[in-house]
């Protein structure tokens, strides 16, 4: 390696969405993070890591299907084999789980806690051996878990809030082991968001209502920060802490 450097590992979702904002927002921060950027479909995931190249940083893409548990281990070993080492990792892999529960088809709520509570689990538990004496850990958890009504989101709240769960145990299982574990809410535009305001504009412009910022977050300037800070020295005595990066809208309890 020229540097040495943070080495962060970042579960990407498709599209233009939250994963490549805090990818790219690791990657150009102060610490100047090297990222890998994981994702199932090469094309996204390297033309993520081809973005933080062009504006000044290192990142390379690993294909990986965080489902799969065998892929999860030569994965981490991939990516420890390239960066010499890794420091941070960034849960950020989660399949959509929306309707009603009786309209939520057993293989959809299968596959939101394949992909959010147990892909999470299962990367944590493969990075503990890395992170061991300086790591930091952030998963993406959601405000639809702590709504006072969560109707139509259940199931996808549900992997959300094994996610929070998870956080918290391993917060308090590795503080020993010097890894602190955090999760934050966000609430951001992606091309999920946009669409939704696109079909169903009442509906949006109804929820935009509840945000007392008036406003969706931007991945990058305004969710990104958030991650940076939780992974940075300057939240050192922060562990086990749910952080709403939404606007003002959610009410942690």
């Amino acid at each position: 390696m020229a540097k040495q450097t943070e080495h962060v590992h970042v579960c990407s979702p498709e599209g233009n969405g939250i994963g490549r904002g805090i990818a790219r927002a690791l990657a150009l921060a102060a610490a100047g993070a090297d990222v890998a950027v994981v994702g199932r479909t090469s094309a996204t995931i390297t033309a993520v890591a081809d973005e933080i190249v062009a504006r000044g940083g290192r990142a390379e893409p690993f294909v990986c299907d965080v489902t799969d548990g065998v892929a999860v281990d030569g994965l981490v070993s991939a990516v420890v084999g390239e960066f010499g080492g890794l420091t941070v990792l960034v849960n950020n892999a989660m399949a959509p789980a929306h309707g009603l529960l009786l309209d939520v088809d057993e293989a959809t709520y299968r596959g939101a806690m394949e992909s959010g509570p147990t892909a999470t689990w299962r990367m944590m538990r493969a990075c503990h051996p890395h992170l061991s004496g300086h790591g930091r850990i952030v998963n993406l958890g959601s405000a639809a878990g702590i709504r006072w009504d969560p109707s139509g989101t259940g199931a996808y709240a549900a992997a959300k809030e094994a996610v929070r769960v998870l956080t918290r145990t391993a917060a308090c299982e590795w503080a020993r082991d010097g890894i602190r574990v955090n999760a934050i809410l966000p609430l951001a535009n992606s091309d999920t968001m946009e669409e939704w305001f696109r079909l169903e504009p009442e509906a949006a412009q109804g929820y935009l209502a509840t945000v007392p910022l008036g406003r969706l977050g931007d991945p990058e300037t305004d969710i990104g920060p958030a991650v940076v800070f939780l992974c940075s020295d300057a939240s050192r005595y922060i562990t086990g802490h749910t952080l709403a990066a939404d606007g003002g809208q959610a009410l942690v309890r």
